[in-house]
């Protein structure tokens, strides 16, 4: 997400935003602490600017997010506060690493400029809430599921482009065999899962792969069925991105063509509640298990009708 002066969310799209490269975790997380740092010393911009040597916009584009960064000036800030050397070596890391490219820059021909920022999160990220309401998320998917809602999301694209942004959805699943990987925390409305998305055999092996998934320790899923009822989440999928710290949380809404990024605490902090509201009215994880073996049975039956 790129910040605006007022705060409101922009989205990821188009040849204008190509050049512009999103807070990485890493920076956000340097900006908050340079900010926090800064009230701790009880001083102003402008004095924190002279006492480094930069100026009063320098120092709140450094706290905002906006723009790159230079380790040379987040070791002066950190001495002008007074920071132990322990603390300035560790943020002047992170000024360092904020610039470090993952692994998705090989992959720019397959991957929406939108994109980028949640590849960047969803690397670092210590936890992933995700409400979806159309299609399993992308982590937990197989690959024949993701080549048939790619194909039909990208009708015009040559089937090598396909295959590429196939490759790409399953390198980030990748992030799951990390040592310390996020805990994915999944509710699906039962349409995600009663809607066919390929062939019959297709959803059978993905919900299976869904329950497979789901018996990792890091990976709940739930499903919203459908006497459940209405729900606080409205019709737009989401997911919520938490960081180390609550501060650094993401809010993540695809739409066509693009994505919206919220950054704010109230916006974190309603989403959070939805997502509680509908964790609530969910199957338990052990009911959702059994319903999707059901499932299985069911796509399972119907692919060898339809042989």
């Amino acid at each position: 997400m790129v910040d605006d002066p007022l705060g409101t969310p922009r989205q990821w799209h188009g040849h204008e935003e190509r050049t512009a490269v999103g807070p990485t975790t890493r920076r956000r997380q340097l900006g908050a602490e340079l900010k926090r740092l800064r009230d701790q010393k009880g001083i102003t911009l402008e004095l924190a600017g002279e006492a480094a040597g930069v100026s009063r916009a320098t120092v709140n584009r450094y706290e905002s997010n906006s723009g790159p960064v230079k380790w040379l000036v987040v070791d002066a800030l950190c001495r002008a506060y007074g920071t132990t050397d322990e603390e300035r070596t560790a943020l002047v890391s992170l000024a360092k690493n904020a610039k470090v490219q993952g692994w998705w820059k090989s992959y720019n021909d397959a991957i929406p400029d939108w994109i980028t920022p949640l590849l960047t999160l969803e690397d670092e990220a210590v936890e992933e809430c995700h409400w979806a309401n159309t299609y399993v998320p992308g982590l937990l998917q197989s690959r024949a599921y993701a080549t048939a809602v790619i194909q039909a999301a990208e009708v015009r694209a040559q089937p090598e482009l396909i295959e590429r942004m196939v490759d790409v959805r399953m390198k980030r699943q990748e992030v799951l065999k990390k040592e310390s990987p996020p805990h994915i925390w999944a509710i699906l409305d039962e349409a995600v899962v009663r809607r066919r998305v390929g062939s019959p055999q297709v959803m059978a092996e993905q919900l299976d792969h869904l329950r497979t998934a789901a018996d990792t320790p890091h990976v709940t899923v739930q499903i919203l069925p459908f006497d459940a009822g209405a729900h606080g989440a409205e019709s737009t999928s989401f997911v919520i991105l938490r960081g180390a710290e609550p501060t650094l949380d993401v809010v993540h809404l695809s739409n066509l063509g693009g994505a919206l990024y919220l950054e704010k605490p109230a916006e974190s902090e309603r989403h959070r509640v939805v997502f509680e509201y509908l964790r609530s009215q969910a199957l338990s994880p052990s009911d959702t298990s059994s319903l999707l073996a059901e499932l299985v049975g069911e796509f399972t039956t119907t692919a060898r009708k339809e042989r």
